[in-house]
């Protein structure tokens, strides 16, 4: 498994590739690499013959008050996971490689970005475009893979990726769960023991709403056990993101973000 720093390393071992006849897959991460993470370079390793994984946090889809200083970082960890799951390169760039002196240009996104998560932190879903959009651009992939477990994120690239004419694929894969239904995530390493046994409350009550339970019933239910506060549990329409119609033969999502003292979880379920 090789490791580059730059752009250019990168599209230098990606055309050589190219040249052999290989399709490339991209699997964009922030690093801290867990379970999940794992299984989306084995669904990358099932449709491509190389395999990308970016490790690279973002920081313009952090607003200043938001967790960026502390986000989890273990570079020598995630390579050695990586290396373990077969991924042929990472790509781990430096921010000025990314955004280098003057940089000046963001992507603006609506339709799939504005409710949910766009209400909360209405500066993200831009970052997000914009850096997933030079990711893509940098590695020019056949595939790229992102975990559904953050939908919203999904939902708003496809909707990038299609009114841009992108070349490239973009597959969603499965979330993965701990044995009592939390969905992993980087940030659970920030419960206490306490939180931590809360936590899985929060994909049963989805999941009943998902069943037919009513969402404001659920969001209660949430507070009663020991969330703080509940920001969304919205049933939506699962393309779009658009409130679900009754009735609708369309599938549907349910999606929520909750707090755990000073940890905010998201889920979601489809039906």
């Amino acid at each position: 498994m090789e490791l580059v720093r730059t752009i250019n390393h990168l599209r230098a071992q990606i055309a050589h590739w190219r040249e052999a006849g290989d399709r490339i897959a991209l699997v964009p991460t922030m690093g801290a690499l867990h379970a999940g993470h794992i299984a989306l370079v084995g669904a990358a390793l099932a449709v491509a013959d190389k395999v990308v994984v970016s490790l690279f946090v973002n920081p313009t889809q952090f607003a200043p008050h938001e967790d960026l200083a502390r986000y989890p970082r273990d570079e020598a960890g995630d390579l050695g996971k990586l290396g373990g799951a077969g991924a042929h390169l990472v790509w781990a760039p430096p921010v000025s490689e990314m955004y280098p002196e003057g940089y000046a240009t963001h992507i603006v996104v609506e339709g799939a970005a504005l409710p949910l998560e766009g209400v909360f932190r209405p500066h993200h879903f831009g970052g997000v475009a914009t850096v997933v959009c030079k990711l893509l651009s940098a590695a020019m992939p056949d595939v790229a893979l992102f975990g559904e477990k953050d939908y919203q994120q999904l939902a708003v690239i496809r909707q990038m990726v299609r009114d841009l004419t992108l070349p490239v694929l973009i597959q969603g894969v499965p979330t993965v769960r701990e044995p009592d239904g939390l969905a992993l995530s980087s940030r659970n390493a920030y419960l206490s023991d306490d939180e931590r046994y809360i936590a899985p409350m929060l994909h049963k009550a989805i999941s009943e709403v998902a069943r037919g339970r009513d969402p404001r019933e659920a969001a209660d239910a949430l507070l009663t056990v020991g969330f703080s506060k509940v920001d969304y549990l919205e049933v939506c329409d699962a393309e779009t993101l658009a409130p679900y119609v009754a009735g609708s033969e369309r599938p549907g999502r349910v999606l929520a973000a909750a707090w755990l003292g000073k940890t905010r979880l998201i889920d979601n379920v489809g039906f």
